[in-house]
Formats: structure tokens, C-alpha cells, sequence
């Protein structure tokens, strides 16, 4: 049987000489190979049924329990950044496994209520909070009943390095972390082509903002459509990409510029008026209340590992790992009368 797993890992010296190859990958804790899987085929696996990966499903992307059906959810949002990567992979003959599996891992631990409750947990957390960070306390510490997932170095790599915030989308050297592998840093590229084009597309649905409403420059350049933007974007960064052969993935200046555009717009439009004022002031309030409430009363049931970690510590780690309607649920039982119920 193992030579399933062989004939897969002879396949990826096809690959271009600059892509990640799963014979050279390592873990912390060293494991047996699959007989039928490559290294970076059972991260992907492992990650794909996981609890933490389910969960994702009911947390928000941008609009808090939208009333239609067809509004981008946290799971969504990762599938779709996973599919544009497999696409850029493909195209340039790198690790599509190791691609896939970063992709689907890396919002393993955003908060509920998207990244305003990021912003919470991050007043509230004495060592602060960033979901790319907690991702990977996701896959080392948390997931497998405190085993953790066991995950391969270059998986971990992608993970841990493809936040950018409002920072570039490819930093500078030494300024950021940035993934070591190609495979990474096409996540990351991934990341902002998925959200920049989906959200405007749920905030059109939403009614916040019109096609029109869109930067001039930006629609002339990558399109007046969701898929055709897609499509302009992808295609950039495959040309760009192989015209420094693969030295690093790359997205043309024009290209990048209206990116960054178009994310700022969002910020503007979007990120910050997604919600009312109420609406903010009324998440901000549930998870405060959830938070001081479980450290002066931590639940039965709250895990007791990490070993070594603070009460504090795991209830952050609890409140993010929550869905939106499981944190509602529970405020809910916290602050209404049992017979309301």
C-alpha cells in the first residue's frame, strides 16, 4: 500500500523546483506516513474534520444574521479562498495539497461575530488576540481534545503568515511575516482576492452599497463583475508570478494598487457601517458580559488545557471558538429569566 503514497510523492517531483514537496515536510511530533496519503494530503484531511472547521459555518463574515440566504459566512469564505488557490497553484505548477490545506485552515480561529469580535477579544485578552495567532493555537493546542492536530511545518508556516489586516498584501522584507513557501503566499493572495470581491458582493446584496458606488478605476481595470474581478486578479497573479519565475508571488502594481483600493472603499462603506451603532454597542456588550461572567464562573465543561495556561487564557480561547448563535444562546440564558425562556 505504500506504494500509493510514493507514486503521489514521485508525481510532485514534476512540480516547479521552487514548490514545497511533501517528502520534505516535518512535524513536531513525528507520526508514521499514510500508506495512500501524502504528508500535506492528511493535514488537509485533518483539518477538514475538525470541530474547529465546522464551527465555521455559523460564524460571520461581515454581516451579523443577515435575513437572506445567499450572504458569505466564515465557512464560505474560506471554501472560496481554497478554490481561487488551487487555481493559482495549479496554474503554476506548485504544491496544490499544501495550498488547499493552508487555505482551509487558516481562519480556524476567528471569534464569533467576525472582526469586531476579534476586536473585543483583543481589549479583553491579556496578552492580546489575533485570529491568524489563534488559529494556530487551534491546530497545536486545542483541536483532538487538547492533542491537537500535529500538523505539518509548512501548513503551520501558511497559517501564521497569512493575516494582513490593513497592512500590504505582500510586505517588504523583514517587515511582517510572511509565508516561507510559495504555497503560503498564494493563500494570502487568495485571502484578499476572496474577501475584497465577495464582500462588496454581500454589501450590493445588502443594499449598502451600488455597483456605481464602486471606485471608477477599479472597475475599469479588474471589472464590473464579481467573477470577472476574480478573473482579472487571478490571472494577474500568474502572469507576474512566472515573469519573476516564481521568485515569489507576485500581483502586477496596477493591479495591486486598485486591490488595496477596493479594500479601503469596503472599510469605509462596509467594514465600518456593516453593522448600526447599536448593533456594535450591543455584540461589544454580550461579549464583555460573556467574558467576565465565565471567569468568575467558569463552566464545567471548559476544557483544562492547555496545561500551564491561565483561566484567563482559556476562556478566550472558549468565546472564540464559539458561533454566533451559540454566544447569543448563552448570553441569553446568562441574562434572561428561565421562565422566558
Amino acid at each position: 500500500m505504500n506504494s500509493i503514497r510514493l507514486a503521489l510523492e514521485e508525481r510532485e517531483n514534476n512540480l516547479h523546483p521552487r514548490a514545497a514537496r511533501s517528502c520534505n515536510s516535518s512535524r513536531t511530533k513525528p507520526e508514521q506516513r499514510s500508506p495512500v496519503r501524502t504528508e500535506f494530503q492528511r493535514d488537509r484531511d485533518r483539518i477538514l474534520h475538525s470541530k474547529a472547521f465546522r464551527r465555521l459555518k455559523h460564524k460571520t463574515q461581515v454581516f451579523f444574521s443577515p435575513e437572506g440566504d445567499h450572504f458569505r459566512t466564515r465557512l464560505t469564505h474560506t471554501l472560496e479562498v481554497s478554490q481561487i488557490a488551487r487555481t493559482i497553484a495549479r496554474a503554476l505548477n506548485i504544491n496544490e495539497d499544501l495550498s488547499e490545506a493552508v487555505a482551509l485552515g487558516h481562519d480556524l480561529g476567528h471569534t464569533p461575530f467576525g472582526h469586531l469580535g476579534e476586536t473585543i477579544l483583543d481589549q479583553l485578552s491579556e496578552t492580546g488576540f489575533r485570529h491568524n495567532e489563534q488559529s494556530l493555537r487551534v491546530v497545536d493546542l486545542l483541536e483532538n481534545e487538547g492533542l491537537g492536530l500535529n500538523l505539518t511545518v509548512e501548513v503551520r508556516d501558511g497559517i501564521a503568515g497569512h493575516s494582513k489586516g490593513r497592512g500590504p498584501i505582500m510586505p517588504l522584507p523583514g517587515r511582517g511575516k510572511l509565508p516561507q513557501t510559495l504555497e503560503g503566499q498564494v493563500v494570502r493572495i487568495a485571502d484578499i482576492i476572496a474577501y475584497v470581491n465577495h464582500d462588496l458582493d454581500d454589501a450590493i446584496r445588502a443594499g449598502l452599497i451600488t455597483l456605481e458606488d464602486i471606485p471608477a478605476a477599479a472597475r475599469l481595470l479588474l471589472g464590473d463583475t464579481y467573477a470577472r474581478r476574480i478573473d482579472a486578479i487571478v490571472l494577474d497573479v500568474i502572469a507576474a508570478t512566472r515573469a519573476c519565475d516564481l521568485e515569489k508571488i507576485a500581483v502586477s502594481e496596477p493591479v495591486c494598487e486598485e486591490m488595496m483600493n477596493l479594500r479601503t472603499f469596503l472599510y469605509k462603506k462596509v467594514y465600518l457601517r456593516s453593522e448600526s451603532e447599536l448593533q456594535r454597542k450591543q455584540i461589544e456588550n454580550l461579549l464583555r458580559t460573556l467574558y467576565h461572567h465565565l471567569l468568575n464562573y467558569p463552566p464545567q465543561g471548559l476544557a483544562a488545557y492547555p496545561a500551564g495556561d491561565s483561566l484567563q487564557r482559556r476562556i478566550v480561547d472558549y468565546i472564540a471558538g464559539m458561533t454566533d448563535r451559540f454566544a447569543l444562546h448563552l448570553f441569553n440564558r446568562l441574562v434572561m429569566p428561565e421562565f422566558l425562556l
